[in-house]
């Protein structure tokens, strides 16, 4: 077992990391004092490991659970209203405590759902997904819209994560890889070390081991919670954790939520930002190294067909990061050094649909 501890402007929090760690949760909670506890989750976790948090918090404190369905289009604001209708209805109160146990999209909803309950009550994270060592670490909770991903929610951070790697031996080679994607992010703007140590060692997600997962959570989580730490609200330094996302949430509200996994779009998103960096700064990013790196592993390295570059960049134009109707990318001046460029949207209509045929070419630079 071993602890990250995430500095924010007001609180602190433990992550903790390990082997059967799920044995910590009640520890916290007698921490907090629960007047009751609400678990969610969805579907596919319950069936398999439905009763494992039940029984651990059900024999100290009034549980309830209530179980989503799996998938991204759960992230809505008729699931949102669901669990307040559900919540309200268990009586829960401000000393009450909610548990997201899930992947990202459990999380996410789960803790928007705490941050506007009462005007906000705690809850503690229990990720089941490699990607969520992304999302559950940060603070940033939020569900969908039609017009663009995360678009409603807010900054409110968990009272602990609890990653218990025992649960992510059931992931399915599709989930691994899609979190995967935002470990390759963190080593790509953050540690070049890192990026070598995963592409010499991980030619295919089945070669992931368990010596692997531990470092690549311990890393990617360290590397979030020291950004985190230095800003909380995405005013400035945080914006380098949308490496590839730009792109890549449009690519993935463009295939209609669900259609394509998050780790996957912004592994298109990635692709593109490192083509762009080389081209727009002159860097010398090993882009067809990674290129062929991803698509060994199984990423698409293609923006499908059906996807046109101007939606895409109607999309690109409604992200959050946007501003005086330019559109702001993460970009790389080397592997472990970001900076940030804002591109007029006709600028960058060009450049993507310069870089769409070059691909589908096969044209290199």
């Amino acid at each position: 077992m071993q602890s990250i501890t995430v500095k924010t402007s007001v609180d602190s929090y433990p992550v903790i990391v390990g082997h059967n760690v799920k044995q910590e949760i009640p520890n916290v909670l007698k921490k907090l004092s629960p007047s009751k506890v609400l678990i969610v989750t969805d579907t596919s976790i319950d069936s398999l490991y439905g009763g494992d948090i039940f029984s651990l918090v059900s024999n100290e404190w009034e549980t309830s659970k209530y179980v989503i369905p799996s998938g991204e289009a759960s992230k809505s604001f008729e699931m949102f209203y669901e669990l307040h209708t559900f919540a309200l209805e268990k009586e829960l109160d401000r000393k009450s405590v909610i548990i997201a146990f899930g992947g990202g999209v459990v999380g996410d909803l789960t803790g928007f759902v705490a941050a506007t309950f009462m005007r906000g009550i705690p809850f503690i994270q229990v990720p089941t997904t490699l990607l969520a060592h992304d999302s559950a670490v940060g603070g940033k909770v939020a569900i969908n819209h039609p017009e663009g991903k995360n678009m409603i929610g807010a900054f409110y951070q968990p009272k602990a994560v609890i990653y218990d790697t025992l649960y992510l031996q059931s992931l399915p080679e599709s989930e691994m890889r899609s979190g995967f994607a935002e470990v390759i992010k963190h080593s790509l703007i953050r540690s070049e070390s890192l990026y070598h140590y995963l592409i010499s060692e991980i030619k295919l997600i089945d070669d992931i081991t368990e010596q692997h997962l531990q470092r690549m959570i311990l890393e990617g989580i360290q590397i979030k919670a020291d950004v985190v730490s230095k800003d909380e609200k995405e005013l400035g330094l945080r914006a380098i954790l949308n490496y590839g996302h730009t792109l890549g949430h449009a690519v993935e509200a463009e295939a209609g939520y669900g259609k394509l996994s998050h780790g996957d779009s912004v592994a298109i998103g990635m692709l593109f930002a490192t083509w762009l960096s080389n081209k727009k700064l002159n860097a010398n990013l090993p882009y067809e190294e990674l290129k062929a790196w991803f698509k060994g592993i199984g990423f698409p390295i293609n923006i499908p067909e059906s996807h046109s570059t101007e939606q895409l960049i109607n999309k690109m134009k409604k992200d959050k990061k946007t501003k005086s109707k330019q559109i702001t990318m993460i970009l790389l001046k080397s592997i472990g050094i970001t900076t940030e460029e804002k591109f007029s949207d006709d600028e960058l209509y060009s450049l993507l649909t310069e870089w769409r045929m070059k691909e589908r070419s096969g044209i290199l630079d």
